[in-house]
This record gives structure tokens, sequence and C-alpha cells, in this order.
């Protein structure tokens, strides 16, 4: 019997959750299901959908509060704050101070039990900290991501406004089912679209 996937397939083409990058890393290799005509590399759902599960199911094993999320690119800081809001976990958005892991006389400094990226190349001095500190990763990837230090690959579209507002919706979802927060999915209020970046607009 084929599992049942976390969303319908459509949605997560919709959201173009599958969509990675023309580069590709070799840390990332196994996770493309084919190449397009304009070079882009494809992800593939089932994968994406187990990973989110496993991924859900580990980050919900630690106290909520020893969790941070981290994102410097501006599309993954209104799903990372929303995402931690939700289950009750730090976010780290914007420019990650160096020492946030490492020197406990920094005003921002935390000690986690486990970290969760955005993008390992954007958010590179995170994932130098939380290494060096033996904290375990679980990071979103595209195909062009670096996975050196890297625990739990979820592999996706980390650049998409839709896409990253999905993951981090979804994996909100699936931890507090996996702490029994909530039982069933219509449980969770929130929409994906509170966790989608919305640009200013003009004139304001």
């Amino acid at each position: 019997m084929v599992e049942k996937t976390l969303i319908p397939a459509k949605e997560y083409l919709q959201a173009g959750i599958h969509i990675g990058a023309k580069f590709k890393t070799e840390g990332m290799r196994r996770f493309i299901f084919k190449k397009r005509p304009d070079k882009l590399k494809v992800l593939d759902i089932s994968t994406i959908d187990e990973r989110i599960k496993v991924a859900s199911k580990f980050l919900a094993s630690f106290p909520a509060e020893k969790l941070v999320v981290v994102s410097q690119k501006e599309y993954g800081r209104v799903p990372a704050s929303k995402f931690a809001e939700h289950i009750g976990a730090k976010a780290f958005t914007g420019r990650f101070v160096p020492g946030t892991f490492t020197n406990p006389r920094s005003k921002r400094f935390i000690e986690p039990a486990v970290v969760l990226i955005t993008d390992p190349n954007v958010d590179r001095q995170a994932v130098k900290e939380a290494a060096e500190q033996h904290v375990p990763i679980v990071a979103l990837c595209s195909t062009d991501n670096k996975t050196e230090y890297i625990d739990l690959i979820i592999p996706c579209n980390n650049k998409g406004r839709k896409s990253l507002a999905l993951v981090y919706w979804l994996l909100a979802r699936e931890i507090l089912k996996a702490r029994e927060s909530i039982k069933k999915d219509k449980e969770f209020s929130a929409k994906i679209d509170d966790f989608e970046f919305k640009a200013p607009a003009l004139g304001k």
C-alpha cells in the first residue's frame, strides 16, 4: 500500500516545490528526478514529502525553545518566523551575527539543541557555527546547495516564496501533530498564505 502524501501532489507542484536550480552539487545529485529542457533540475515529489515527514518527527523530538530556525534570505524570513511562532521555536532572520552560537559573551548568544536552515549557501555562518558546536543541522536544500555538515536534508525549492511558505507550513503542522498538540490536519488553523512573504505595496 502506498502511503498517503501530506497534501495532494498537485498542491506541491503548484507551489513549485520540486523546481531546483540549473546547477547541482554532488551532495544533491541523488535527489534529482530529471533535468528540464531549460536545464533546471527537478526534484522528486515523493522524496520531498517523505523527508518533510522524517524531519518533522526528528525536530519534534527536541524541546521547542531549543529549536532555532535561521533565514537570511528575504523570502524565507516570514515563513521561518511564522514557523517559530507556531511551534514555540526561536527564529533568527536577517543578518546572522557571527558568534551567535559560539560566543557566550555575545548579547545574541544561544545554545540550540537543533538548527533548521533555510538555505545552506546563504546561511553558511549559522551552518558553520552549529557544526562547530556539534549541533544537529536540518536544512532545506535545492540542487545547488552544498551539503557538508547537514545531518538531514529536505530537498526542495528554497528560493521561491510559495515553496518556502508551503515547506514551513507543513513542518509546523507535522511537528504539532508529532507532539500531539493537535491530532488532525484540520486542527491547524494557520493558512499557507500566512507563511508567504508579501512584497510591500508600491507607494507605501
